[in-house]
Parts: C-alpha cells; structure tokens; sequence
C-alpha cells in the first residue's frame, strides 16, 4: 500500500490515499484538521463501521450511529494521546443492549485496525447510549 502527502504551503498538507482519495490537514487548526485529529477521527470511524457493519449483518433495525470522542495528550512534547474514549449513540428499532454492546466489544477487542495499532500506546475506552424508538435505554457502562 502506498499514500503521498505533499506540501501545499505555509504549515499545510494534501495526503492522498492509494485510492486517490486526498485529505487536507495542517498546523494552523483554522485551515484543516492536523494530523493527529485525523489519528482520532480515524480511530471512530473505523470502530462506528465496525459497530454498523456487525449490527447490520445481525439484522439488527440500526438507523443511526455517531460517536463522541475525547481525549487527553500527554502534558510534553511529543504531546502524544495518552486517553482516548469513545462513546457511541446507536439508534434503531427494538435495538437489544446485548447487541450494540456485542459490536462494540467485538469492534474494540477484534476488528478495529485503528484501535489495534494503538493498544498498549494509549488507554482506549468505550461506552455506548442506544436510543430507540420504544424507549432509551440511556448511557451504559464504559467497555475498557
């Protein structure tokens, strides 16, 4: 596999993928995200395909799913994730909390290559809220 990043000016990229797909990132946070937002970003999207993907293949009645990610960084240079939690709001139909905590589970501890290639560097959590449109369930406990 194979990306190029070039520079585009100032303190500012253009990564592009194998795909060709490009992402603009930079020092200057008003311009774009920098390359360690893309590292978070990177690591909730990989874990919400996993969580979709998993629910879908159960046949599961999932219609919606983000996630909120915070973090802290190391307090010196290299200013480095040290915490990472995702907390994950599935919505759908009679969606089961042994379901949605299955695929995060199973995202976290298997599937997600994001998450893999940070483990033992940073401290991942998840938790999950499911909404659905017989009740909410509310926020459950954090998955570590």
């Amino acid at each position: 596999m194979n990306a190029k990043v070039s520079w585009l000016n100032d303190l500012t990229f253009v990564g592009e993928s194998e795909s060709g797909h490009t992402v603009v990132m930079s020092a200057d946070r008003e311009k774009s995200p920098s390359p360690l937002e893309l590292i978070a970003l990177g690591l909730g999207g990989c874990s919400s395909i996993d969580v979709v993907s998993i629910l879908q293949k159960g046949r599961h009645a999932i219609e919606d799913c983000s996630v909120d990610i915070s973090y802290e960084r190391a307090e010196t240079a290299p200013r480095v994730y040290t915490k990472i939690h995702l907390h994950f709001v599935v919505s759908g139909t009679n969606l089961s909390e042994d379901a949605v905590k299955r695929a995060v589970s199973l995202s976290a501890d298997k599937y997600c290559s994001v998450s893999k290639m940070l483990d033992g560097k940073v401290q991942i959590s998840h938790d999950y809220e499911i909404k659905t449109t017989n009740s909410s369930l509310g926020a459950c406990p954090r998955i570590d």
